[in-house]
C-alpha cells in the first residue's frame, strides 16, 4: 500500500471509529468492532487493545479473534510492556503460538495511553512497510482511549479492581523546598483533532504562518526576559536557534506532502526523532529532545491558533503541573507566585529547572500521569525535599507547608532584616559568608545579602547557556560586571567545569560509561589548553587593577595543579608584557573534591594560596555513591562521623599552613550542616542566595565553643549518621536551623 493509500484508509477508519463511538452500545462492544475494522484493514488475524491504568501496568480492554493473552501487564513486562514504557513500536514472532506480533504504542500528548497489538498466523514477521501501516492506521485509537466514554469505562475497571486514589504521589526531587497553591495544569498544546489532510497546500501555508508567528513570539520573550526573571537571553537565544532549524521544518513539510495535517506532521516528526534518539545514553541529546518537545508544542499552538490562554490570577499562589516544560513557558506565569513546579518529564540540567533553582522554586519530577491525578484549581501541597505531591492536603499540612514555603520576595525581606547584623556567633566568632554565583539571577542577591564576596563563581554557566564558545571579550564583560558590583570583596573564580552532567551544546558527543569520573573539568581544559588560556586571559583583563582568585576543579594530583597553575602564571606574564590592563595580584587555588588529594595535603598546601571544599563531588566519591541516584539518597550522609572527620582533617591542615579554606558545596547551604562545619573549625562558607538568610540566622543563634565541643564529641560515633543528635542539640539550644 502506497502513502496516499494508507492515508485514505486511515481517513476511512477514523470515520468508522467516530460512527462506532456514536452508537448506543457497550464500550466493550465498541472496542471489539473497532479492532475488527483494524484487523480487516491490516489483513491480520486478530488484534488486542491495552489501556494504561497508571504508571505500573496496562489492562486489556478489548480483543478481536485473539485469546490466551494476559489481562494485566506491568510496564517493561514482555514486548507489550516494553512497547508502553519505551514508547516505541516493537515486533516479534511467538514460536509457541505460531504467530507474528507487532505492538504499537497509542500516544496522546506524548504519553502512552495504551498499546495496540496486531497478530497474524505464521512466523514470517512484520516488515518495515507493514509496521508503518500498523502505526498509521492505529493513530485514531488515541481518540478512543482519550474519549469521555472510555474514561468512564476505565474508571469502572479501576473500581472493580479496587484501585484507590493515592493520597501522596511520589516523585523525585529536582529542587528542595515546600509549596502550597492552586493547581495549574500546564498544557502547551491541544489534542490532535485531525490527523490527515484534505488540502495539502492549505496545511503547508499553515506551517509557514505558524513558523513566522513563533519566531516573533520567541523574539518578544527574549526582549521580556530581563523584565520578568532576570537576564535569560542566553538561554532563550539558544532556544531561538533550535526553533529556526531548517532541517526540522523540511521534515515537517515532507510529512504534510504525504497527507498529514500540519499539526499532525509536527507531532509525527517529533515522535520519529524521539523514537530514534531517546534510547541513547547521551544526556545532552536527551536534553535537546526536551527542547524539541517545547518548540514543537509552541509551533502547534501557532498553527492551530490556540495561543490565547488564560492563567490563574496573578495574585494567587500557584503550583504549576506539567508533562514537560521549557524556559519560555515559565514566563507565561507570574513567577513570584509560583510556589512549586511538578514536571513529569524532567532532569536536573533542564533549563527550566536551572531557572527554578535560581528563583528558589521547589521542583518535583517523574510522577507518571500527574495531570490526571490533580484537578485544575484545587489546592495542592508539594514537598520538594522528599519529592512528594499531596493532591488533597489536610488543613494542618497546608498551614505547615505555607509556613515553610519561602518565596524570593520573602527571602529579600529576611535579608533586609539581617543586613545590619555582623555575621558572628553568640561568642563573637566571625564567619565569612559568601555567595555562590553562576546564573544572572544570583546577581540580584549581591546587594540584599551584603555578602563577604563570591566564594564560588561557576563560570561554566555562561558556556552552557550559549550556542557557541564565548570569546575572550564576552567573558571579560561578564566577569568585570561582577568585579564592579563587589568593589574589592573577594571573588573566587572556578575555571571551566564541564563534563559529567554538564554539557556544552557546541561540542561533539562525549560517550563514557562513568562520566562523573571521566573526562571532565580540569582534565578537559588541560587537554584543550587554548580554552583554558582564553578563559584565563578574560579573567586577568576583567580583574584589571584588582586581586584575582582562580581555582581549578577536579584536581587529582599535585602535579596536575602545578600544570594548571603554570598555565595561569604564564598568561599573567604575557598580559603584563603586552601592556594589557591586568590583575594587580593573582592567587591560585584548588577545589578539594577528589579523594586522592586528601593523601597529598602537605604537598598541595605548600603550593596553593587557598582551597575550597566541593562537598557535592567529594561526598559521592568518598562513598562511591551517585548523588543523583534516588535509591542511595538515604544510605549515606555527609553528617556521618567518618565524613566529618575527613572535613576536619582538611581544615586542620589548612590552619597548619595558614591557607584560606572555605566550603562551597551544598553542605554549606544547609543550616544544620553549616553548623557542623563551623563546629569543625571552618570560618569561610559560600552559599546559594536562597539559603543565605537561613544560614546567617543559624550563625547568629549558635555559640561556637559549645557547638565545637559537641560536634567533636560525636566524631567517635560509628553510626551511619549523627544527624539526629545534631538536630536534637540544635533544638535544645534554640539554634535556628529552619
Amino acid at each position: 500500500m502506497n502513502t496516499s493509500g494508507i492515508v485514505s484508509e486511515a481517513l476511512a477508519i477514523q470515520r468508522n471509529i467516530s460512527e462506532e463511538l456514536a452508537k448506543k452500545s457497550q464500550m466493550s462492544e465498541k472496542i471489539r468492532k473497532i479492532l475488527q475494522i483494524l484487523t480487516d484493514s491490516l489483513k491480520a488475524d486478530g488484534a488486542l487493545l491495552y489501556a494504561t491504568i497508571d504508571e505500573n501496568y496496562l489492562e486489556l480492554v478489548g480483543a478481536n479473534a485473539v485469546s490466551d493473552y494476559k489481562n494485566t501487564i506491568r510496564y517493561d513486562e514482555g514486548i507489550i510492556g516494553s512497547c508502553a514504557s519505551a514508547k516505541l513500536t516493537k515486533t516479534t514472532v511467538d514460536e509457541a503460538k505460531n504467530v507474528s506480533v507487532v505492538c504499537v504504542p497509542v500516544m496522546r500528548l506524548h504519553m502512552t495511553v495504551g498499546v495496540f497489538v496486531l497478530v497474524k498466523k505464521g512466523l514470517a514477521g512484520y516488515n518495515e512497510i507493514q509496521t508503518e501501516e500498523a502505526e498509521t492506521l492505529s493513530l485514531p485509537l488515541a481518540d478512543v482511549l482519550s474519549s469521555r466514554l472510555f474514561e468512564e469505562y476505565k474508571n469502572q475497571i479501576i473500581r472493580e479492581k479496587g484501585i484507590v486514589v493515592r493520597e501522596i504521589l511520589h516523585g523525585v526531587s529536582m529542587n528542595k523546598g515546600y509549596g502550597v497553591g492552586k493547581a495549574v495544569l500546564h498544557y502547551r498544546q491541544r489534542e490532535l483533532v485531525n490527523i490527515f489532510a484534505d488540502n495539502v497546500e492549505l496545511e503547508q501555508s499553515k506551517l509557514a504562518e505558524g513558523r513566522r508567528k513563533m519566531v516573533e513570539y520567541i523574539d518578544r520573550k527574549i526582549a521580556q526576559a530581563g523584565n520578568y526573571i532576570g537576564n535569560t537571553t542566553d538561554i532563550m537565544e539558544a532556544y531561538r536557534m533550535f526553533a529556526l532549524d531548517k532541517g526540522w521544518y523540511k521534515k515537517i513539510s515532507a510529512d504534510i506532502a504525504k497527507g498529514y495535517t500540519a499539526e499532525a506532521a509536527v507531532e509525527h516528526v517529533y515522535d520519529d526523532m524521539w523514537g530514534k534518539l531517546s534510547a541513547t545514553n547521551d544526556s545532552y541529546i536527551k536534553e535537546k529532545l526536551y527542547d524539541l518537545r517545547d518548540v514543537s508544542d509552541r509551533l502547534r499552538a501557532f498553527i492551530s491558533g490556540d495561543v490565547e490562554r488564560e492563567f490563574v490570577s496573578g495574585d494567587e499562589d500557584i503550583v504549576v503541573i506539567a508533562q514537560s516544560m521549557g524556559p519560555a513557558d515559565l514566563m507565561d506565569y507570574n513567577y513570584t507566585k509560583i510556589r512549586a513546579l511538578v514536571i513529569e518529564e524532567c532532569s536536573p540540567t533542564l533549563h527550566v529547572v536551572i531557572v527554578a533553582k535560581a528563583l528558589n522554586i521547589p521542583v518535583v519530577a517523574k510522577i507518571y500521569g500527574v495531570q490526571k491525578e490533580v484537578k485544575v484549581g484545587e489546592i495542592v501541597a508539594v514537598d520538594g525535599n522528599e519529592g512528594d505531591l499531596y493532591p488533597n492536603p489536610s488543613e494542618q499540612l497546608i498551614a505547615e507547608y505555607q509556613k515553610k514555603s519561602v518565596g524570593r520576595q520573602k527571602i529579600f525581606e529576611e535579608l533586609e532584616k539581617l543586613s545590619s547584623k555582623a555575621t558572628k556567633t553568640l561568642d563573637d566568632v566571625k564567619i565569612n559568608l559568601a555567595l555562590n554565583y553562576g546564573l544572572d539571577f544570583d546577581y540580584d542577591y549581591i546587594k540584599p545579602t551584603h555578602c563577604d564576596g563570591i566564594g564560588l563563581y561557576r563560570t561554566e554557566i555562561m558556556f552552557m547557556s550559549a550556542d557557541k564558545m564565548p570569546d575572550v571579550e564576552s567573558q571579560r564583560k561578564q566577569y568585570r560586571r561582577l568585579f564592579d558590583a563587589l568593589d574589592n570583596k573577594k571573588i573566587i573564580f572556578r575555571s571551566l567545569d564541564v563534563g559529567s552532567d554538564k554539557f556544552l551544546p557546541y561540542w561533539g558527543e562525549i560517550k563514557e560509561d562513568n562520566p562523573a569520573i571521566g573526562w571532565r573539568s580540569i582534565r578537559i581544559t588541560l587537554d584543550r589548553r587554548s580554552i583554558l588560556r582564553q578563559q584565563i586571559r578574560a579573567m586577568l583583563r576583567a580583574a584589571a587593577g584588582k586581586e584575582l582568585n582562580v581555582m581549578f576543579p577536579m584536581i587529582s594530583t599535585c602535579e596536575e595543579f602545578l600544570e594548571a597553575k603554570e598555565t595561569l602564571l604564564l598568561e599573567y606574564e604575557r598580559e603584563k608584557q603586552r601592556g594589557n590592563p591586568t590583575a594587580a595580584k593573582v592567587n591560585v587555588g584548588i577545589m578539594i573534591e577528589v579523594p586522592s588529594v586528601l593523601f597529598q595535603l602537605d604537598e598541595i598546601f605548600q603550593q596553593v594560596d587557598f582551597v575550597s571544599v566541593g562537598t557535592n563531588d567529594l561526598y559521592q566519591f568518598v562513598f562511591a555513591c551517585d548523588r543523583g541516584n534516588p535509591r542511595l539518597t538515604a544510605r549515606y550522609d555527609v553528617l556521618s562521623a567518618s565524613f566529618l572527620k575527613l572535613m576536619k582533617t582538611i581544615v586542620d591542615k589548612a590552619n597548619q599552613y595558614k591557607v584560606y579554606c572555605s566550603v562551597c558545596g551544598e553542605m554549606a547551604s544547609n543550616p544544620l550542616e553549616a553548623m557542623a562545619l563551623i563546629g569543625l573549625g571552618y570560618r569561610n562558607l559560600s552559599v546559594s542566595g536562597a539559603s543565605y538568610a537561613n544560614v546567617k540566622k543559624m550563625i547568629l543563634s549558635m555559640k561556637n565553643e559549645d557547638v565545637s565541643d559537641y560536634v567533636r564529641s560525636l566524631l567517635k560515633s560509628t553510626r551511619t549518621s549523627i544527624r539526629p543528635q545534631l538536630l536534637a542539640y540544635a533544638y535544645d539550644h534554640t539554634i535556628a536551623i529552619g
